[in-house]
């Protein structure tokens, strides 16, 4: 497919190719895929994406602020997240390893939303696992590697929400643009190949209910 652009801004023309996908989109990321691979290969999206950050009025930059987070790895900063919209914008900004913290992000896992990702700049090792679950899927059992590949600048992927991965070290100064899918399930799973432990992971979002039963 041709690169196609309309002269929206970089977010906006990702946000109108998205607007063409079937719907459930979760149900068809297949078609996220294809799209976003022909919007990340714009021979200038770093600079689009850092004007974008440029231009943010001081109420913008606070919505970017208070929606972003700090994991073990990478600082997740979100760009868009409309409710009505079945996705979400975002960077992540990696740390130096030597920053690093044992913890999610680095084990084996996976990811309660489907995703595509593109590298700004840097770099990644990226590892594909397959699992073995327990009963109801809340614990993973076993992992084997897959495959492993060295991404640079420019790589693109997807990852649906049932798929393991591991990003076990970055250059010093990776970046990565993503579009993530609404949450397809209720929770997340990690697992220490090493130790064998695994965990479940539940969003605080997803706990009120569960805080209120337990006062």
């Amino acid at each position: 497919m041709l690169a196609e652009f309309t002269g929206l801004t970089a977010l906006a023309e990702l946000a109108s190719r998205l607007s063409r996908v079937d719907s459930p989109v979760v149900d068809n990321w297949s078609q996220v895929g294809v799209w976003f691979r022909d919007w990340a290969a714009r021979p200038k999206l770093r600079k689009e994406l850092r004007e974008h950050l440029n231009t943010l009025s001081p109420q913008e930059a606070m919505w970017v602020i208070a929606h972003s987070r700090e994991t073990t790895t990478h600082f997740a900063w979100c760009l868009r997240d409309e409710p009505h919209e079945p996705y979400t914008f975002w960077l992540h900004e990696y740390k130096p390893l030597q920053d690093w913290r044992a913890g999610y992000a680095d084990s084996v896992h996976n990811h309660r939303y489907h995703f595509c990702t593109t590298i700004l700049s840097g770099s990644y090792l990226h590892e594909r696992f397959t699992a073995k679950l327990g009963i109801g899927g809340r614990a993973v059992i076993s992992t084997s590697l897959l495959n492993r590949a060295q991404c640079a600048v420019g790589a693109t992927g997807s990852l649906l929400a049932h798929e393991f991965h591991r990003i076990p070290r970055a250059a010093n100064g990776t970046m990565t643009f993503l579009v993530k899918s609404r949450a397809v399930t209720p929770w997340s799973l990690s697992f220490d190949p090493e130790t064998g432990v695994s965990h479940r992971h539940v969003p605080v979002e997803e706990r009120l209910e569960d805080l209120t039963n337990n006062l």
